[in-house]
């Protein structure tokens, strides 16, 4: 068992279910959905892109794609949470939670992708 495989493949599926998790609820209710978990997942995606830094192949620059569109779209959504409701103090409303959570969705979407291309990698490995 490859040991640096075991690690990476732990953080891009954490990420995806940390992802999955904020997205979950109502779109526009701002009771389900956590600025802790939302925070927890950029932490989380930002680290399994660190992972992907150093795969040279063809498969590790599409991992990297993904994990970068993710990133730049949990970090948006994070931006617009911190603006909506600590620079404008308009407070999270419902139109500034849709957003959010449109935003977590893209790259709830780009984890999965993510997620499929290292579980085909692996099954393709094995052949």
């Amino acid at each position: 068992m490859n040991f640096e495989k075991v690690i990476f493949g732990f953080f891009i599926v954490l990420s995806l279910t940390l992802n999955m998790g904020f997205f979950l609820g109502e779109y526009n209710n701002p009771a389900h959905h956590s600025v802790y978990e939302l925070f927890m997942v950029v932490v989380v995606n930002l680290v399994a892109t660190g992972l992907k830094l150093g795969d040279r192949s063809q498969i590790g620059a599409l991992l990297l794609a993904t994990s970068l569109v993710a990133d730049f779209e949990l970090i948006a959504a994070a931006l617009h949470w911190t603006y909506a409701v600590h620079i404008i103090g308009t407070g999270m409303t419902p139109d500034v939670m849709a957003n959010v959570v449109a935003l977590a969705g893209g790259a709830l979407v780009a984890n999965i992708i993510s997620v499929i291309i290292f579980v085909s990698e692996t099954l393709m490995s094995r052949l």
